[in-house]
């Protein structure tokens, strides 16, 4: 009777996961996502309590009551700007926590004698190999995002030729550990081979791709979680595991599509660490850029009837949402359309423009993605750029020779204003001037995208 209601409870469980998943595909229904997946993951953990095999209750629950404190100071505490970074490491504890329960699971087994069958070895192979990438490879994710490590790609002479040497071996170990799987040497070895293997991968990946690592490395401790449900025979774990896996891979095919490149092109291709010298020197050559001030910029916008605003890293570190928020509120006051233009790669992290305006509290109906926003931008009076670099370069449509050529971009420089907020003239990660900043139609205005959004505000409102 136990069992049957403990398998129902993971029924339950599993069909909230799949709500949720459903409701986070849209800014308006995520808050009620997030909500039923946590209800779920609820459900799963007092279910699994009531497993059998669980011996010691004031250890699991210590563990509980810890990482929920844990978890609750870490998420009120973090700012916005470095959400990608906790993301990063939340994808690496799930890495870890596969691959301590999957040795936890053959010392066990080694120690009754009981020599696991069928498909449990092959689950913890996977476990191990896939969660001790992931471990590693969210820990480098997350020190290029937080700086500790330089954003370039790092690369060294045969780095393919080892990484593809290690690859090998680790598939050699998977083999070996499959048929015997309560070797302890081959456990070790191949923990330490899927460290390195995750370091390796994520060094020479610049940080113009850390969106797709992050839904990558995402999508990897989504199937570690999987196989560690086919280790302990949890269906919960095997559902909630392919959810995650499965939508982050498809996450990371929407971010590669985002930049028209390859996800092997990713992942191998260094991008930026040959072009950042290339391109420092073209500001040079396009001309000279003229500095306005928001009193200039409220002059355009008294005479404007829309207004395309396009949020980008820039604004998150200036943290810069709400100055917006009221901006766009005093813009709508004096009659003007205003809407958000989002790409999908804009910031560090997929939906991350998207997370920054729901916290202001921005209309979600204001919130267009690229498809459909490029098409209204010839016909847009005044176009905002905050700090967005890359993913508005026309370089993308007009230069065949420039490295993000063919990428989609948002067609900003189509309007007839285009002011661009940004603090100096560097260049976005992926190394390469902007010719936006050149054109006839463009007017820069230097400073904090928050001082300089809060100053716009006023000199509209008193204009």
């Amino acid at each position: 009777m136990t069992t049957t209601l403990i398998q129902f409870a993971y029924l339950i469980a599993a069909v909230l996961f799949i709500l949720g998943l459903r409701n986070l595909s849209s800014p308006k229904t995520a808050t009620l996502g997030n909500q039923m997946a946590a209800v779920g993951m609820l459900i799963a953990i007092v279910a699994t309590l009531l497993v059998s095999e669980v011996v010691d209750y004031p250890i699991v629950l210590a563990g509980v009551a810890v990482g929920s404190l844990i978890g609750a100071v870490a998420a009120s505490r973090i700012e916005m700007t470095a959400m990608p970074q906790m993301v990063a490491l939340l994808n690496g504890f799930g890495g870890a926590a596969s691959v301590l329960v999957a040795s936890a699971e053959v010392f066990s087994r080694t120690t009754q004698g009981n020599e696991p069958t069928g498909i449990v070895p092959g689950a913890i192979v996977a476990s191990v190999l896939i969660g001790g990438l992931t471990l590693t490879g969210s820990l480098v994710a997350f020190a290029k995002l937080q700086e500790v490590m330089t954003g370039s790609p790092i690369q060294y002479p045969g780095q393919q030729y080892l990484n593809g040497f290690l690859a090998l071996g680790a598939l050699v170990l998977c083999v070996l550990l499959t048929m015997s799987p309560l070797d302890p040497v081959l456990l070790w070895s191949l923990i330490g081979i899927s460290l390195l293997l995750g370091v390796l991968l994520v060094i020479p990946i610049g940080g113009a791709d850390m969106p797709v690592v992050i839904a990558l490395l995402n999508s990897y401790s989504g199937l570690a979680a999987c196989a560690t449900g086919f280790v302990l025979d949890n269906s919960a774990l095997v559902i909630s595991g392919s959810l995650v896996g499965a939508s982050g891979l498809i996450l990371t095919k929407i971010m590669c599509d985002a930049m028209n490149r390859s996800l092997a092109n990713v992942l191998f291709g260094a991008f930026g660490a040959q072009d950042a010298v290339a391109a420092s020197g073209e500001a040079v050559d396009q001309g000279t850029v003229t500095a306005y001030t928001p009193m200039d910029a409220a002059v355009i916008f008294s005479n404007a009837r829309s207004v395309i605003i396009v949020p980008g890293y820039g604004m998150a570190v200036a943290q810069a949402q709400h100055a917006v928020r009221e901006l766009t509120d005093q813009l709508v006051e004096n009659g003007i359309e205003v809407n958000f233009a989002i790409h999908p790669v804009a910031g560090r992290m997929p939906g991350h423009m998207n997370v920054l305006l729901a916290e202001a509290d921005v209309p979600y109906e204001r919130l267009v993605e690229m498809d459909e926003i490029n098409p209204q931008f010839p016909e847009t009076d005044v176009a905002l750029v905050l700090g967005a670099n890359d993913v508005v370069n026309p370089a993308a449509r007009e230069d065949e020779t420039s490295p993000i050529y063919g990428m989609p971009v948002l067609e900003v420089d189509r309007a007839e204003h285009v002011f661009v907020i940004k603090r100096s003239m560097n260049p976005g990660f992926a190394g390469i001037q902007n010719p936006l900043f050149f054109k006839d139609n463009t007017m820069m205005i230097f400073g904090d995208a928050k001082k300089v959004i809060i100053e716009l505000t006023d000199a509209v409102k008193n204009y």
